[in-house]
């Protein structure tokens, strides 16, 4: 298990465990946490999944692949350095404290 913080647009925070081998919108959406709406279900075919990462945990993410980086095009307001989709980011435990914020809306 690694916990998982969920930071909603207004700041409110959900601290959940999440099991290995899921990915982190699978937690999100297994916990109820708002603003993950995951409409593909996570087929990487839409970016309503979109958060920004942590800045401290950027770098110790696997890069994006050509895949995500494209959708990532469709996502409301996307940073280049912290956006992601949560639906490709399977959960380790070294991810234990993981910290991601959700954007105002998803589209």
């Amino acid at each position: 298990m690694a916990k998982i913080t969920y930071v909603e647009h207004n700041g409110t925070e959900h601290v959940v465990e999440v099991p290995v081998g899921l990915t982190v919108m699978e937690g999100a959406r297994d916990n109820g946490i708002p603003g993950i709406e995951a409409d593909c279900g996570g087929a990487c075919a839409c970016s309503t999944c979109h958060v920004y990462v942590d800045e401290a945990w950027v770098d110790r993410l696997p890069p994006k692949d050509a895949m995500e980086a494209d959708m990532l095009d469709f996502a409301w307001q996307p940073d280049p350095v912290r956006s992601r989709l949560t639906c490709q980011i399977r959960v380790f435990d070294s991810l234990d404290g993981l910290k991601v914020y959700m954007p105002e809306k998803q589209i």
